[in-house]
């Protein structure tokens, strides 16, 4: 059987699996985003459909003030006697605060947090058969301490630590050590880790000992995977989880990242699967260390989940879970009821270049080549007010394409903001009434283009994607597609209306 990585395209890295009978279950880091951490349900590993988020209430993640790509980091899954514990780091200009959330239904609802005193990040959860839970981190107590695996029992009741964090594991040579997850299989602990930075050299290193603090001896054969040197499609592989299926097959889930054009990545880091196997007591991925956009192998027997399609309405009572928000929004801001059949957005005074939470929805992009379009009705009042769409990767580095006043008239721009570059690209009237506004991506380029009153569309602008790369504006995410309306340091007098939204990949190879 055939599949092709990555099962979960797009901004949706390190990932955590757990399965319950033959069910799986997965989550994923959302940094600044709010709802945070989406969670997937899938009955084959192949075929993920998302159940919403994690963390949906400002009890349980506060996000104001976060800076890009601090907010929640690295989430872990595990199920429980009944229970499922999703635990994750708060990140936020340079504090790291660790916690869990409970439910008995993925779906939700979760509860508030647990806070837990061990920081560091990438916090695991190992259930052992004693009775006993055990915490791991990428550090102990303080950034002090020396990088490595930590250890310390903990009171899930309570949230109490039971013993000081102790060090466990150095990790197999490779920088960041991260990442921890035990598993225990045959009488051994499994120490699983993500080592050297979630770039082109990340890798998935494993060590094992009798006793679940070690001492733990590294894999003869690490790194277990890693793409560094492999000539695939797919670079930076690492921050991985293991699963056993209910027919004793094993299975790895990890991060990847796809280049857009030369050697920068856009869609950030995605989802990937890859088959494991056992050898001298030893966990071997995919027979070679390495992982590739097409895996042939035996796969479990496949359970796709009905096509929803990218096409939003907006005629249901509230957005679907793929919309997300910066930081924690002014749900007044936003209304499915104010008009029908429409999305109404309030701008608010904060714009796109703030560290703070715009009126703005938006959804990841997910494939290189892809076509995503709405219409909107519009009618700024000056200059300062706007509408549209935007692809941002930061609040410094992102395109807008909008509906703005110019000297008393109505235009569309299209305008680049990168750091201290900011430039309208091309401003063109535009008359009265709702406009259809379209934003083409390739592997090289954005292209933008618009239509009223059923006319064709018409190209005005065309950019390069490189400039919202990874490796041109820093950070961990990817860019995602927006619908936003802002005043631009004052209230919009008038609201956007949004009729409808589209995204559909395009082409082949996605």
């Amino acid at each position: 059987m055939i599949y092709h990585n990555p099962v979960i395209p797009g901004f949706y890295p390190d990932p955590s699996v757990c399965r319950v009978g033959e069910d799986f279950y997965l989550v994923n880091s959302s940094f600044e985003y709010f709802p945070g951490v989406p969670i997937w349900h899938s009955r084959d590993l192949i075929h993920w459909r998302q159940l919403g988020h994690v963390l949906t209430r400002r009890s349980q993640l506060e996000l104001a003030g976060v800076r890009c790509s601090d907010g929640i980091y690295a989430p872990t899954l595990r199920h429980h006697r009944g229970v499922f514990y999703m635990i994750t780091t708060l990140v936020n200009a340079g504090s790291y605060r660790n916690f869990w959330v409970t439910a008995t239904d993925p779906a939700g609802p979760w509860s508030d947090p647990v806070w837990y005193d061990q920081n560091g990040i990438d916090p695991s959860l190992f259930f052992d058969e004693d009775g006993r839970v055990y915490f791991q981190s990428n550090r102990g107590m303080t950034f002090k301490m020396e990088r490595a695996i930590y250890q310390s029992e903990v009171d899930l009741a309570s949230g109490r630590r039971l013993t000081e964090p102790a060090m466990i594991w150095r990790g197999s040579g490779g920088s960041y050590v991260e990442g921890p997850h035990i598993y225990k299989r045959e009488g051994w602990y499994y120490l699983l880790t993500a080592e050297g930075g979630t770039s082109y050299g990340h890798l998935v290193a494993v060590a094992r000992s009798r006793n679940v603090w070690g001492d733990y001896e590294g894999c003869p054969h690490n790194p277990i995977l890693s793409n560094r040197h492999a000539y695939e499609g797919l670079h930076g592989t690492g921050h991985a989880d293991l699963v056993e299926a209910a027919d004793g097959s094993w299975w790895m889930v990890h991060l990847a990242f796809r280049k857009t054009v030369g050697d920068v990545h856009t869609l950030g880091r995605e989802t990937c699967l890859t088959p494991v196997s056992w050898r001298a007591g030893w966990p071997v991925v995919n027979q070679n260390g390495t992982t590739a956009e097409t895996i042939e192998t035996n796969t479990l027997p496949r359970q796709p989940w009905p096509e929803t399609g990218g096409r939003d309405d907006f005629d249901m009572p509230q957005l679907g879970g793929r919309w997300i928000y910066l930081r924690n929004p002014e749900l007044n801001d936003y209304s499915l009821t104010e008009r029908p059949g429409f999305l109404r957005l309030h701008g608010r005074a904060v714009g796109l270049d703030e560290l703070a939470s715009p009126t703005l929805v938006a959804r990841r992009q997910q494939h290189f080549e892809f076509r995503a379009g709405t219409r909107l009705e519009f009618e700024p009042g000056t200059p300062q007010e706007e509408a549209g769409m935007a692809l941002l990767m930061t609040h410094e580095h992102h395109y807008d394409f909008c509906v703005t006043n110019r000297a008393g008239r109505r235009v569309l721009q299209v305008r680049y903001h990168l750091e201290l570059i900011r430039h309208l690209a091309v401003e063109v009237p535009l008359p009265s009434g709702p406009v259809d506004l379209q934003i083409t991506g390739t592997r090289e380029h954005y292209i933008f283009s618009f239509a009223q009153a059923g006319k064709d569309f018409c190209e005005i602008a065309r950019v390069n994607t490189r400039y919202l790369g990874t490796e041109v504006t820093g950070g961990y995410n990817g860019v995602v597609i927006a619908l936003y309306a802002t005043g631009n340091g004052r209230e919009c007098a008038a609201p956007a209306d949004f009729d409808w939204f589209d995204y559909r990949p395009e082409g082949v190879g996605q």
